[in-house]
């Protein structure tokens, strides 16, 4: 079993054998408790310090683990109703409320329940991981001279430069910023390109974590649909003349959740209408590094193919190796750069030195190819197992596309269906899932589930999710006649594409 399972599976155990001790009572040693449970000493420390986090717990140096004597009661809590006031209050009535809804991200990020298959996930299995090194690359970091002082605030002059290589001759590691991951590169963008109270252009759906960002920020997200083939030029000129907008944001390759990688025909058409627009591209290439080995070659960044400056583009090598692993970049051309590195620097001073060079470190070793090898097959075979798996099983689910990257599949529901009751039903009966709903900035046109395929262990707990959510589907969903989910040629109409509604 997994460290981080394993963990929380001797924790909830101890936690069902305190009615055993009294209040101030000493628990099993360490030794004891290895013993008895068959786990290592680090086990039993995590799970140890995971009950103190929780108040169940003290340790004494020297002394042991305790039993926590039960918490006095605090004082009556204040009057915080006022909050509500001061909080929906704008300076002015045509401000936008700065609404911060994180409901489509964390469940993405909370850790199911022990026992409940992780189809909601976000990351990849530490199963999928390159664990051992990483390890490496940060004791490897860690001596290096200098390594724990203070990094310049753009970012090592070498990852900068190695993040530059990807991006075709039009970007330099001069335009290239280091930061916190993906997630905080988009936060910076955003707010560097757009004004409180402005519309944003987004595909629809898109990722939840951004329209966060978006409507944390005021700004008015603008959907546009897409198809088959990415997002549809037509809709996003009609959306620029409609709304004034000075930004779209978007995901070329492999789009979250759809998996749409946007054709060749299209890609310079989507250029020309941002730059007629006087508008930014915002490009989350997030995916690039998530290719299934029967993927081809995939197509270059938009901004490999920009000599204007309108695409200020972001990527990160955590969906690619861990969630701690928190560094990407924002690339940018022309006097936005300025701006961009601004806000970089208010938010965050910089990225810790010891991360990035671990980064360093990391990209650099003859593994890293490897690693990238080894994980294109294994998405491979998970998503064709899931594919299958859902296929037999769940034929009242529709998959209009079989995406050849990223880590999940998206689903849609029969008509009528509602994502967050089959959610509730899955969660009965053990196996999470992502809703639908969080991924639109409108009303959705149709119910819609993600499965990560990544998350997970392997082929054989996939196969074990996929039947606990027939066990939901029985219980919330229509049974459907056809053949199973697979893959369609191209957009339901009046369903915002087949990839996308």
């Amino acid at each position: 079993m997994h460290e981080r399972s394993s963990v929380t599976e001797l924790a909830g155990i101890l936690r069902q054998e305190f009615n055993r001790y009294s209040s101030g009572e000493k628990l099993p040693s360490s030794r004891a408790l290895v013993e008895r449970h068959r786990v290592s000493p680090v086990t039993v420390s995590r799970a140890l310090a995971r009950l103190t986090a929780e108040g169940l717990v003290v340790t004494r140096p020297g002394a042991g683990a305790f039993r926590a004597e039960p918490r006095a009661r605090t004082a009556d809590a204040g009057d915080t109703s006022w909050q509500e006031v001061a909080l929906s209050a704008d300076a002015s009535a045509d401000a936008v409320p700065r609404t911060v809804d994180a409901s489509g991200v964390l469940v993405t990020l909370a850790a199911p329940p022990p026992g409940v298959i992780e189809f909601n996930g976000g990351y990849l299995h530490p199963s999928l991981q390159p664990e051992r090194a990483m390890a490496a690359a940060l004791a490897r970091a860690g001596r290096r001279p200098g390594a724990w002082g203070r990094p310049p605030s753009e970012g090592l002059p070498e990852l900068r430069e190695w993040f530059a290589q990807g991006l075709g001759p039009t970007v330099a590691a001069a335009d290239v910023l280091v930061t916190a991951g993906g997630q905080s590169a988009l936060t910076t963008a955003l707010r560097a390109l757009a004004p409180p109270g402005a519309p944003v252009l987004v595909e629809s759906p898109t990722y939840p974590g951004m329209l966060a960002i978006a409507r944390a920020a005021g700004l008015r997200p603008v959907p546009v649909p897409l198809d088959a083939e990415g997002v549809r030029p037509e809709l996003l000129d009609a959306a620029f003349r409609a709304t004034g907008a000075r930004v779209f944001v978007c995901q070329p390759l492999f789009q979250n959740p759809t998996g749409a990688v946007l054709s060749p025909a299209r890609r310079p058409e989507v250029l020309r209408i941002a730059r007629a627009a006087g508008a930014f591209i915002v490009e989350d290439d997030f995916a690039r590094r998530l290719a299934h080995d029967d993927a081809g070659r995939p197509p270059g960044p938009l901004a490999a193919d920009d000599p204007d400056g309108v695409v200020v583009h972001v990527s990160s090598l955590t969906k690619v190796t861990s969630p701690s692993l928190r560094v990407g970049m924002l690339a940018a051309r022309g006097p936005v750069l300025e701006r961009l590195r601004a806000i970089h620097v208010v938010d965050n001073f910089f990225v810790p030195r010891p991360l990035q060079e671990a980064a360093l470190e990391l990209v650099g070793a003859p593994g890293w190819s490897r690693h990238l090898r080894a994980l294109a097959v294994e998405l491979r075979t998970r998503r064709d197992i899931m594919a299958a798996a859902l296929r037999r099983q769940l034929p009242e689910l529709t998959l209009p596309h079989l995406p050849s990257g990223g880590h999940h599949l998206w689903l849609r529901l029969p008509d009528g269906a509602d994502d967050t009751l089959l959610l509730a039903a899955a969660l009965r009966a053990g196996v999470a899932l992502a809703p639908g709903r969080p991924y639109f900035c409108a009303e959705p046109p149709a119910g819609r589930v993600r499965l990560s395929f990544a998350g997970v262990a392997g082929g054989q707990e996939i196969a074990e999710g996929v039947r606990r959510l027939r066990t939901a589907a029985d219980e919330v969903l229509e049974p459907g006649p056809g053949p199973g989910p697979r893959p369609g040629p191209g957009p339901e109409k009046g369903d915002g594409g087949g990839n996308s509604g």
